[in-house]
């Protein structure tokens, strides 16, 4: 709050009065951007998760394949592959909150794994095709005669899938029946409850 003095007419008026200036408020409501002092804290990996430990997926395009924990990235996501030769689950990036950790564990301490981070997973601005003006005159007209495009992989990533899926396939081999256990997706019959099953 500030004051202003300003010259007043008049014989009787004091020839001054002090005014008291208010905030300005606007007409509308604006939006002001919280400061935020909540400091960002990397997500704690559970205990029963370790690298090595076969997991299984509860949600997304795998849910139900079991896969191999490698490391978590920092992001907070888990790193996990099938690997891609025994399920097709290729290097993929997961929430702890939609895993099961199990008791089998495979031994990664001789496998090399290449380093790989979130920005590995990241899309190439490149590889993202747009419809010429032809198929999109052709995606409304009634033939629907449109070309589907595909995602093409990089060379990068086929090449560091086939590192990982070198290193483990050989780690896996050591324990009999693991490759066919990790080619097998989980899933209840009638009668199993989820909470009396020990994984």
């Amino acid at each position: 709050m500030s004051t202003v003095t300003k010259p007043i007419g008049g014989a009787k008026n004091g020839k001054t009065r002090t005014i008291t200036k208010g905030n300005f408020y606007p007409g509308e409501d604006v939006r002001k951007q919280l400061v935020r002092s909540k400091i960002h804290k990397p997500t704690r990996l559970r205990s029963s998760i370790t690298p090595g430990t076969v997991l299984i997926v509860l949600s997304g395009r795998f849910r139900g394949k079991r896969v191999v924990f490698l490391k978590q990235l920092s992001s907070g996501l888990l790193l996990v592959t099938g690997p891609y030769k025994v399920n097709g689950v290729p290097l993929r990036r997961v929430s702890q909150a939609y895993v099961i950790a199990t008791s089998t564990k495979i031994d990664l301490t001789a496998a090399k794994i290449p380093q790989i981070n979130d920005e590995f997973f990241k899309a190439d601005k490149d590889s993202k095709k747009k419809l010429n003006a032809a198929q999109r005159v052709a995606l409304f007209s009634e033939k629907k005669e449109v070309q589907k495009i595909k995602n093409v992989i990089s060379e990068s990533r086929i090449s560091a899938q086939k590192s990982v899926d070198e290193a483990i396939v050989k780690a896996i081999n050591k324990t009999p029946l693991l490759s066919s256990y990790l080619s097998t997706s989980f899933s209840l019959s009638k009668g199993q409850l989820p909470h009396e099953l020990k994984f």
